[in-house]
Parts: structure tokens; sequence; C-alpha cells
């Protein structure tokens, strides 16, 4: 979008446009059973910080953890080689773009884009990670430029002027001194495309396997951000996630798995999940949401529980007040309980979280100003 779009066009056209994306193969949403209050009033979350019995917060943390990591109900990878193949650098403003193919998990190679400063590093770092959009001909060439297929390149531009004020986010970063890797969630680019109607059947095939689609993603986004931090080119100390929509929600999920990440910036993906199960919300359709659904772990966290794993680290959230997604009242609850755990770690100055007034579900050039900011501060 161009400097000069008003705030009201600004606001709406993201999440009409993610709205639009999937209104002909959503599902109608119809009454829920009527034993559903009921099991919505059971969800105390009881290991929630301040909620749960262990007062020692780093104990807190590896109970929590754990619990998360028990139910991706997707197994750890740490032992499997990643097995880097790099592409030639192709030579951009500043920066050098290359891929690289390796394996995230045992089972398949997953084909990322690379990008390297100019310079002798090592560089900070950061894990990018595309959102879901019901878009899935691209996925890391929704935040890095292709600068080797014309077809996505096309495709990439108008998502990026959609979204975001016409930039790649990692293309920024990347002459601003960051190395960036961004990698495609199984269902996009490389390793797609999927049809919309097509994810609910994914995650039944996962489920009838004994796995779970949102447990992969959550492992490879892991795995991603130990490659990322074991570069030569990289300072391990310096290293953050980032992401918009469900990439947000990723970011986050990454920096509450490993400590690889040091830092987040999390752009539209976080609310209280009560306040999200609303009739019309996405949440309750199935297809896209069975990306960013763990069976079983709302019985002991919610949403910012589990972002909470990573405090005391610098974590930025933010969110749009016009956003029809992320109801305000549970984004209020979420920020509520995020602010509560960094100040029980006196930790206030490393969380940031704000809600944009004009501003709708889109991550815009001056949203990205102030998250390269925070990130030069944090970093």
């Amino acid at each position: 979008m161009s400097a000069d779009t008003t705030a009201a066009q600004t606001a709406g056209a993201g999440a009409a446009d993610f709205e639009a994306a999937v209104a002909e193969t959503a599902v109608v949403d119809g009454p829920l059973p009527g034993f559903h209050p009921a099991l919505e009033a059971a969800l105390t979350f009881p290991l929630a910080w301040g909620t749960a019995p262990v007062r020692d917060f780093r104990a807190w943390r590896r109970a929590a953890r754990s619990k998360v990591d028990e139910l991706l109900i997707v197994d750890r990878e740490d032992g499997t080689p990643y097995a880097p193949e790099f592409g030639e650098p192709v030579r951009q403003d500043g920066y050098r773009a290359q891929s690289v193919t390796l394996s995230l998990t045992r089972h398949e190679r997953v084909r990322a884009a690379l990008l390297t400063p100019d310079g002798p590093g090592p560089f900070p770092a950061v894990l990018l990670l595309h959102d879901h959009g019901a878009k899935f001909d691209i996925g890391k060439e929704k935040l890095v430029r292709p600068w080797d297929d014309d077809v996505r390149l096309a495709s990439a531009q108008a998502w990026a002027q959609k979204y975001f004020g016409g930039r790649f986010v990692g293309d920024e970063l990347a002459r601003r001194g960051y190395v960036v890797l961004c990698a495609d969630a199984l269902g996009w680019g490389d390793r797609g495309p999927l049809a919309y109607d097509q994810q609910q059947a994914l995650a039944s095939n996962f489920f009838n396997l004994g796995s779970s689609l949102a447990g992969l993603m959550a492992r490879e986004d892991a795995r991603a951000a130990g490659f990322l931090a074991g570069l030569d080119r990289v300072d391990a100390r310096r290293v953050a996630a980032v992401g918009f929509s469900m990439g947000a929600y990723r970011a986050w999920q990454t920096a509450a798995l490993t400590d690889a990440v040091r830092a987040a910036a999390c752009v539209c993906w976080m609310t209280g999940l009560k306040e999200m199960m609303v009739p019309g919300n996405n949440t309750l359709r199935g297809q896209s949401s069975y990306y960013m659904l763990h069976p079983g772990l709302p019985r002991f966290l919610d949403f910012p529980d589990v972002a909470s794993i990573a405090a005391p680290r610098p974590m930025l959230f933010f969110s749009g007040a016009l956003d029809p997604l992320f109801p305000t009242d549970g984004v209020r609850t979420a920020h509520e309980k995020l602010r509560a755990v960094w100040r029980s770690r006196h930790a206030e100055e490393r969380l940031r979280l704000e809600t944009w007034p004009d501003l709708g579900h889109v991550f815009v050039d001056r949203m990205q100003d102030e998250v390269f900011d925070w990130l030069d501060r944090v970093l």
C-alpha cells in the first residue's frame, strides 16, 4: 500500500482479503453442541504461570515446555542431520540471496531462502515465518522476493502490496544487516500448493497416523531456528523469530519451544482462546485452524501462556484494533496475561504490546519500521 492510502482502506483491506479468500469454501457456522458451554467453562488453564502450583519460574518453564512438547504429538528430531545443500548466491542490493535445502525432519528435504548481508559477519539473524492467508502457491516468497521465478514473483508482489506496504520484509531485513532464513510450511510453495479444502484431509491423515499437522509445523520451525543459529555467518546470541498472522503464531510458538530464539516479533496473532471461539471466527471452521490446533493443549495452557514460556526474553506483539479475526477482548485478555508474566520477572521493559487503532490485519511499512528498530535495540 502506498503512503497515501487512507486509514480506513488500510484497516479493512487485510482482514477483508483474508476472509474473502476462504468464503467460498468455509464451513457455514452452525449452532455448537449443547455441552459446549460446559466444556468451555472447564478450560481453566491450570498450568499457566501464577495458576500452576509451581512457584519457581525456571521450574515452571521446564514443566510448561515439557507439556507443550508432549502434546505436539510429533517426535523431536534433534539427531537428524540438517545436511544442507546451498545454492549459488545471487548478488542483490547490499546482500546475497541463495537457496538452501535441508532436512528439518528425517521425512523430507525442505527448500528455504537464505539472505546474507554483505560484509564479514557474524551477523544477527531472523527466522522469518510466513502467513497462511489461504494462498498456497507461495510461502517463503510472501516475505522474500523471488529471484529465480517470474510467475511466483508476480504473485508475491501482489501479496506484498496487499499486506506489507509493497515491501518484502526479508529483503528489508537483509539490507539492514540481518541474515534471514525463510522456509515453506507444508502445503505452501515448493511443498504445495494445497487447495483450501485439502487442509482438513491433510490434518485428518496426520491424526490417523498418530501425529499432528500443527505439531509438525512447530517442530520444523524450532529445527529451522537451530539451523539458523548454527550457521558460521550468524551470531547465535542474536537470533530472532518474526512473523505476521499465522507467521506470528509460529514466531511466539518457536520462542516458547527453543532457546535458540532470543527474541520474537509477532504481528496480528495473539488472543485468548475463549474470546476467539465466537461464531464466524476461523478457529471454529476446521481447515486452516488445524495448522494451529494442538489436541489437548488447551486443557493446560492458553495461547498467551504458551508464549510466556519465552519470558523474560524480549517479545513484541502488535495487533490491529480493526482486525475482525482477533476480537479486541481476546487481544486484551492475552496482553494482560503476558504483561503479568513479564512483570513477575521484573522485565516489563522487554515486552512491547501495542494495538494500532487505525489498522486491521496487515503488516504495513510503518509497523515494519517499528519492528526493525525494536530488533536493532534488543538483539
